[in-house]
């Protein structure tokens, strides 16, 4: 039964993620220095950890609602593991990818630390999620997979908030800014969620 509550967990888990993996793989058909040109002074500095970065984001963005499928992990539980392994490596590159972007970006230091602990917590959240799911520790593996979404939806958030912030603080600020509110209040929400579902783990 379609209900406004399905229907909004359906863009939420599929549209926007799926929609937002496309937009990113732009670059391919325009090139950088059309379709992202705040970007380019990155895939000419740094262009492996770029490359790494805006090619393997989506591809863990588009796996994101098929983690979350539950037919889907009860029924081909194989394609399940194989569809996680690809979404953790897609991490592992994108995650590296980004933190050496973060370290080299002409955005100041507040920006900086901002993608910098994305990338790490990223990569860390989303390891132990993976080393829970070998120990067969499945209800704590999904409850760090449900963090490890919370930080890969940044992708998301950040496309929805930072047009928003430049017409508000202008480019610098606005992207500063949201650098932080991509996934903060992603991770925030999320906390808030298990602990409501009563699902914390230590």
């Amino acid at each position: 039964m379609l209900t406004r509550q399905n229907i909004t967990r359906a863009i939420g888990l599929w549209l926007f993620p799926i929609l937002i993996s496309l937009v990113s793989w732009r670059f391919i058909v325009g090139g950088v220095e059309v379709t992202m040109p705040h970007m380019l002074y990155h895939s000419l500095e740094r262009p492996l950890a770029f490359y790494f970065h805006v090619g393997f984001a989506p591809v863990a963005l588009a796996l994101l609602p098929f983690q979350f499928w539950s037919n889907l992990r009860f029924r081909r539980p194989q394609v399940h593991r194989w569809l996680g392994r690809l979404y953790g490596v897609s991490i592992l590159f994108s995650g590296v990818g980004g933190l050496f972007m973060a370290l080299g970006t002409e955005a100041g230091p507040f920006a900086a630390w901002g993608f910098g602990l994305l990338a790490v917590l990223w990569l860390a959240v989303t390891a132990n999620a993976v080393w829970l799911a070998t120990q067969r520790r499945i209800s704590e593996h999904r409850v760090w997979m449900m963090r490890s979404a919370a930080l890969t939806f940044a992708a998301v958030t950040l496309r929805l908030y930072l047009p928003f912030l430049i017409m508000g603080f202008g480019f610098e600020l606005g992207y500063s800014l949201v650098s932080w509110l991509c996934w903060v209040p992603n991770v925030l929400v999320m906390e808030w969620f298990l602990r409501r579902r009563g699902k914390q783990y230590a």
